[in-house]
């Protein structure tokens, strides 16, 4: 698994779908034209989402690893 996730500032989305159209994992969606979500089994962090973000509402966090 990635080390590193897409975390969206629902406050600050603009529901462009810019983030949507460039990640290459199909990872993020349009939540009812509100704002971007994130399936997180899917994102790999590789940040495309990030830099294509015109209201810089997306950054790269790292993942909490769990040990069960």
């Amino acid at each position: 698994m990635a080390k590193r996730k897409a975390n969206i500032d629902v406050s600050r989305c603009v529901a462009c779908g810019v983030c949507r159209l460039q990640c290459p994992r199909e990872a993020i969606s349009i939540f009812k034209g509100c704002y971007a979500v994130v399936n997180e089994d899917v994102c790999v962090g590789c940040g495309l989402c990030e830099k294509a973000c015109p209201a810089d509402a997306i950054n790269l966090v790292e993942r909490e690893i769990i040990n069960g």
